[in-house]
């Protein structure tokens, strides 16, 4: 035989078959994205939802993986940077090829995500708390609405503490803004008058709290009980705790509550000027159950790290991933429609002791917590609801939503249903 003949014959045969085990491996893989900003201001809090993720990864692979397949993570940085996100949604999609986004933490990264997963028809799994006011055919959203975590810590400063001023305290992006704008509506209607309501905002990774601190300390000094409810996200809670401190402002004084402040937020600050102060969330580390015995030891060995903790965004992980294993399973497919629809009445146990549901408008049934910030960095249960509260896509409190539902599921099939024009108003939201 001629040598070149015999050496492209070779390397036509090396090619069939080296190519053919390339494909084999390439379906013989399930691919999770993973979207979750591990550099900028938002890093401190994405950075163990990354982690997380890959711990239920790693955990599903050693059950036997999926439909036969192994699972594999394919992580991206979009670095705190909103343009990113989009632009790293997109990658995952069209070019590794991904069945599935477990993702973002702020709504303006969110948002961000929305059109892109939407017009490639992708499969979101949103596990933060968010301002409401949406429904995606290609989102769940396992995070709290407002009804599951603001109403009800607004009401409990109100009720069970007696607040009468409130300061509405936030970053200036769409989740406080659209946030306050419901708490807002609430205090007027339970006849808060407008001048005891004090709203202030701030840039990510804002640093110097002095002055606004002291604006609320005075705010604080009218001879009525005042309250702090803060949408501050992201690194910028560090120096506004620690001014609260300096400022000698005490949960006594003027109590704060936070909807997005967790365990793993305080892991990095001294927490004993802010013994007492308060957290709205679905799930704490301290909650004493089975289920979170097992998590917490998991997460321990998973991160080789005894001292770190977890949070209320790493259940909300935790329930939508295996949620999104049992719809696999159910559909026997990862396609993003069929999954979508299996998806629609699963359970699974949460965290706590409880069930969690998916309803038909794409959010959890949740119970609802509020803590009291402990020396050691643990939050304290001090009051919670009996048993859970189903998410509500649309608030009731604002005049343009309050006659919106969603329900994804036939015949009504749409993210923004109109109960008196009996109208969907667009596609998804």
């Amino acid at each position: 035989m001629n040598i070149n003949n015999f050496l492209n014959k070779t390397l036509i045969f090396a090619f069939l078959c080296f190519g053919s085990q390339s494909f084999s491996n390439a379906d013989d893989t399930i691919k999770v994205g993973v979207l979750h900003s591990l550099s900028g201001t938002m890093a401190i809090s994405e950075t163990t939802l990354k982690d997380t993720v890959l711990m239920m990864v790693e955990q599903q692979n050693k059950a036997g993986g999926l439909l036969g397949k192994k699972l594999e993570a394919v992580v991206v940085d979009p670095a705190s940077n909103w343009p990113l996100f989009a632009e790293k949604t997109r990658e995952l999609i069209s070019q590794k090829k991904v069945d599935v986004i477990f993702g973002c933490w702020t709504s303006v990264s969110r948002k961000s995500v929305l059109p892109v997963i939407e017009e490639l028809n992708g499969l979101l799994f949103y596990p933060v708390q968010y301002e409401g006011e949406e429904s995606s055919k290609n989102v769940f959203y396992t995070g709290a609405a407002p009804n599951q975590q603001a109403i009800p810590a607004v009401k409990y400063l109100m009720d069970d503490i007696g607040v009468e001023r409130w300061v509405l305290a936030g970053t200036d992006y769409v989740y406080p803004r659209t946030t306050n704008k419901i708490l807002e509506a609430y205090l007027l209607s339970s006849g808060v008058a407008k001048e005891n309501i004090m709203i202030s905002y701030t840039p990510f990774g804002h640093s110097d709290w002095q002055g606004i601190v002291s604006d609320i300390k005075k705010f604080g000094s009218a001879g009525k009980k005042t309250g702090v409810v803060s949408t501050i996200n992201g690194d910028a809670n560090v120096p506004f705790y620690k001014e609260l401190g300096n400022q000698g402002i005490s949960a006594e004084d003027i109590p704060v509550v936070a909807f997005s402040v967790g365990e793993e937020e305080l892991s990095g600050l001294d927490t004993r000027p802010l013994v007492g102060h308060l957290a709205a969330w679905n799930y704490f580390q301290s909650v004493e159950s089975e289920e979170n015995e097992e998590f917490i030891e998991k997460w321990k060995i998973f991160i080789k790290d005894e001292d770190r903790v977890t949070n209320d965004p790493m259940e909300a992980t935790y329930i939508g991933f295996n949620m999104w294993v049992q719809a696999v399973e159910k559909a026997n497919s990862t396609d993003v429609d069929a999954v979508e629809q299996a998806m629609l009445g699963l359970t699974t146990p949460n965290l706590t002791g409880g069930i969690a549901v998916m309803n038909t408008n794409h959010h959890l049934s949740k119970p609802v917590l509020i803590g009291e910030i402990q020396a050691d960095g643990q939050i304290e249960t001090v009051w919670e609801t009996h048993g859970t509260v189903i998410g509500d896509a649309w608030s009731d409190f604002l005049p343009a939503s309050k006659d919106l539902i969603a329900d994804w599921t036939k015949p009504v099939n749409c993210g923004n249903y109109n109960t008196k024009t009996a109208k969907c108003s667009g596609q998804n939201f």
